[in-house]
């Protein structure tokens, strides 16, 4: 799943730019929560920077292979030379008739032949350091999953929201025109036609806040996949109550192992430690290879020579630089593994909350349940009594009101459950 993830990311690095939302997303399209999250992980901006990043990381590797290699130069000199001459004032002046020109090139190759392991330290740190380049990029991988599982829930939850809202709406209409014909034949006061139209009218304005809160959480949706300006498409609605037994100990066992936010920053302490003995190789000397070819001369053909050797280096004293260089390596190596420690707090935490809050948000959707069967049912009671000439407005204003709370609070205990399953997979590290 990582390796693809990592190259849909790299091989659509490209693809916003080229492409356009109506070619990912066709109008009216009805999609479902995996294919959204498909449409994140390829043009998610967040999801092409750690590709790029990660792309970086292996060209370092390779920076620091290169140590292994030779290294070859060549350079070509030309001067026109013209001597200088006293004159008889004292002073230089050049004597053009004695100009002539001087041509100097050469060749150099340098080896490295040994420095006490400093390149294979050096290849050994980058490696590592790309090792926590790609836990990065599977950490953003997990952030930006769960901001579409979130946003995909959230645009259900204000879809139902926005049904309960309309049904209510419908539903105050029906008992409005009830009360203009029960007032016309004198059963009714003017007082329930009234209070009907007052309610009616409360019921439109929670409609059209529902509506809205519905077009912002499709906005909220396509942010999270990448596309703010994607068509407007469809959802499946997955939002139905389907139970999942965690247990905590293996949850947060499974966190501690998974995690790539902690894999990356375990990476980064391995790769300090290897800085560390980087940075002590500093107190030992180096011995490279020299060889040079080349040409000069101040007429063709030029003369030509060639020379090798070998060079040591041995630092002597550097301000003891290499000390403090040591010094701050374990300092920061020490910030990491307090870094480690708040982590591992931290992800406790989570997994903790998420446990919790799934256990809450089933016995919620269990009561929920109830609740909205049995306003249903007071419901229809209140219409019956009122149809019947018994019963009042205020009791079927009261019995509309606990069935759409009812049922919102249900809807809303439907997606926090969602949400906290979602939550626990991310802080578990699932995918």
């Amino acid at each position: 799943m990582k390796k693809l993830i990592l190259l849909l990311a790299l091989t659509g690095v490209f693809l916003p730019y080229m492409a356009l939302a109506e070619d990912l997303i066709k109008q009216g399209e009805t999609l479902d929560l995996q294919q959204c999250i498909d449409i994140a992980l390829k043009n998610h901006p967040a999801i092409l920077a750690a590709a790029h990043t990660l792309r970086a990381g292996e060209s370092r590797v390779g920076q620091a292979r290169s140590g292994y290699y030779p290294q070859v130069s060549g350079n070509v000199i030309y001067n026109r030379i013209s001597p200088y001459e006293t004159s008889s004032g004292g002073r230089l002046a050049p004597d053009d008739k004695g100009a002539y020109d001087v041509t100097n090139s050469m060749i150099a190759l340098r080896q490295n032949l040994f420095d006490f392991g400093k390149t294979a330290a050096q290849v050994r740190i980058q490696s590592l350091n790309l090792d926590s380049s790609r836990a990065d990029f599977n950490d953003v991988n997990s952030q930006v999953i769960f901001a579409v599982k979130q946003a995909y829930y959230e645009l259900l939850r204000t879809k139902r929201n926005q049904d309960v809202a309309r049904e209510v709406v419908g539903q105050y209409e029906h008992h409005l025109m009830q009360a203009k014909a029960f007032f016309e034949i004198g059963t009714k006061p003017k007082f329930d036609i009234t209070k009907a139209e007052v309610d009616l009218s409360n019921a439109k304005l929670n409609l059209l806040k529902a509506e809205n809160a519905f077009r912002v959480a499709r906005v909220t949706l396509n942010n999270a996949l990448g596309l703010p300006k994607a068509p407007d498409f469809e959802i499946q609605d997955s939002l139905a109550f389907q139970r999942a037994e965690v247990d905590l100990d293996e949850a947060l066992k499974k966190a501690y192992e998974r995690r790539p936010d902690l894999q990356s920053i375990i990476v980064k302490e391995k790769a300090l430690d290897e800085t560390i003995a980087l940075q002590k190789k500093g107190y030992y000397p180096d011995l490279t290879g020299d060889a040079f070819y080349g040409w000069g001369g101040n007429s063709f053909p030029l003369d030509h020579g060639w020379t090798v050797g070998a060079t040591l280096n041995v630092p002597l004293f550097s301000g003891l630089s290499t000390k403090y260089q040591v010094n701050e390596a374990r300092a920061n190596l020490a910030v990491l593994k307090a870094n480690e420690e708040a982590l591992r707090q931290s992800i406790y935490l989570e997994v903790k909350q998420a446990w919790l809050n799934l256990q809450e948000a089933d016995d919620r959707i269990v009561t929920a349940e109830i609740s909205v069967r049995q306003a249903e049912e007071n419901l229809e009671l209140a219409n019956g009594r009122y149809a019947s000439g018994v019963g009042s407005p205020i009791e079927v204003t009261d019995a509309l009101v606990a069935e759409s709370n009812a049922k919102t609070s249900y809807i809303a205990a439907l997606y926090d459950y969602k949400v906290s399953q979602a939550k626990m997979d991310k802080a578990t590290g699932e995918k």
